[in-house]
């Protein structure tokens, strides 16, 4: 029965070792524990079922047994009547009955076997469903951890091989070279100044000098 066979594999699955190959573990465990809720349900239907069938069929055996009962007793008033020819026709039917009896209960135990395996398949699977809730929180916990630590790991190997501290180290020149050049351009800004205004008094020296010559020449 396929369904007995999708049930064995969710009670075989080793929850720790699909969490551990799962690319999304916490997708990947809700996903089992759907998929036992279905399976669960779906199974509980074929227990209910497999047992009205074995009700079924036991009803049917019990009114063969009646009707082998009373053609037998068919038989038996056909022969105190010396009715040999009634006797043997209802004989036959005894036979017939007791034979479709005889198939009933045949069926009656492989259909309590297979009740036998769906209760069991479903116990297997109500534990393993449980066990599944249970450690859900406890597996996806430990794989973040686990996964924590994996980063952890990593940024110490890259802390250890210097890459950090070069890149702190480039950080630090870029800085310094731009205030470096900050201060160059304010420094040539100061000079441009001081150079104009030395420009002008030199301009207005020279225009007083050459007041005074035109004064001194008389013009």
């Amino acid at each position: 029965m396929a369904l007995l066979e999708r049930v064995s594999t969710l009670v075989r699955a080793n929850l720790n070792d699909l969490i551990d190959k799962a690319e999304h573990p916490e997708k990947m465990i809700k996903q089992v524990i759907l998929d036992m809720h279905n399976q669960l349900l779906q199974v509980k239907t074929q227990v209910a079922i497999a047992i009205a069938d074995q009700h079924l069929l036991e009803k049917r055996r019990k009114e063969n047994e009646d009707k082998v009962a009373e053609w037998m007793r068919k038989a038996e008033l056909a022969v105190d009547k010396k009715q040999d020819d009634l006797a043997r026709v209802a004989l036959e039917r005894v036979e017939s009955y007791r034979g479709l009896t005889d198939g009933f209960a045949q069926q009656i135990i492989d259909q309590k076997a297979q009740v036998d395996n769906l209760k069991t398949a479903l116990r297997q699977l109500e534990q393993k469903l449980t066990e599944a809730q249970a450690k859900a929180d406890l597996l996806i916990a430990q794989h973040r951890r686990a996964r924590a630590v994996g980063k952890a790991s990593d940024a110490k190997m890259a802390a250890g091989n210097g890459s950090s501290a070069a890149a702190f180290d480039r950080m630090k020149n870029k800085v310094a070279h731009s205030e470096a050049l900050s201060l160059a351009k304010s420094e040539i800004a100061a000079d441009n100044m001081e150079e104009r205004l030395a420009a002008l008094e030199k301009e207005d020296r020279i225009e007083q000098l050459l007041v005074e010559l035109k004064t001194k020449r008389g013009t």
